[in-house]
């Protein structure tokens, strides 16, 4: 079978990403090179720069991509006519099950932030905030119709998010509690942290 025109740029451009991610969370952003990647990958290192100019621009694609993969999840998953309890656990759910999916994004989109140049940094930080912002609308909301109770509302967002993705430091595939398991738990405690009393509990997704 002929191959269809583009695939194997479209193969290699693939490998290349999962490659560069799982090296550099391996063993770091400053102790991977461009050479080990592409001995990875299979190819000679001057062909990786048909697909990226550079280290720092990969790193930069490699953690745009996942919180544009997120903010699109989340997009997908609210519903802004909902109640704010309602929307708070669409948000609880798709962030747990979004982020336990891809440890290896998630370990880079916060240990890494710190090796992107200035612009490249601002530039996630805004992707980073306008995900949080979904969050502070909701909290907000619920303000609004008396079913929270919490203090700050970007504080309580950044602490409930921080919590969330805690999940990742310690989660382990066939350990004692599923994944569904854990969602109700940490939508537990979400509820209980803005003030959403016990039996109030919303549709189970």
């Amino acid at each position: 079978m002929a191959r269809t025109p583009g695939s194997r740029a479209e193969t290699t451009a693939s490998a290349l990403r999962r490659e560069a991610l799982r090296l550099i969370a391996r063993h770091g952003y400053a102790a991977v090179s461009m050479r080990q990647i592409a001995a990875a990958v299979g190819v000679q290192v001057g062909a990786l720069y048909a697909y990226t100019p550079d280290k720092q621009s990969l790193l930069y694609d490699l953690l745009a991509s996942h919180m544009q993969a997120l903010l699109a999840a989340w997009a997908e998953a609210d519903d802004p006519a909902a109640t704010a309890d309602d929307r708070l656990e669409r948000f609880v759910r798709l962030h747990l099950r979004f982020n336990l999916a891809r440890p290896e994004a998630v370990f880079l989109s916060y240990m890494e932030l710190r090796n992107l140049t200035p612009d490249n940094f601002a530039r996630i930080e805004a992707m980073r905030r306008s995900y949080e912002d979904g969050l502070t609308a909701i909290l907000t909301q619920g303000q609004a119709e008396g079913s929270m109770r919490h203090g700050d509302v970007r504080l309580t967002g950044m602490a409930i998010i921080a919590m969330l993705t805690g999940a990742n430091t310690w989660y382990r595939e066939g350990g004692r509690l599923d994944r569904a398991q854990i969602e109700q738990e940490y939508l537990t405690l979400v509820r209980g942290a803005v003030g959403i009393p016990a039996g109030a509990l919303a549709g189970q997704a």
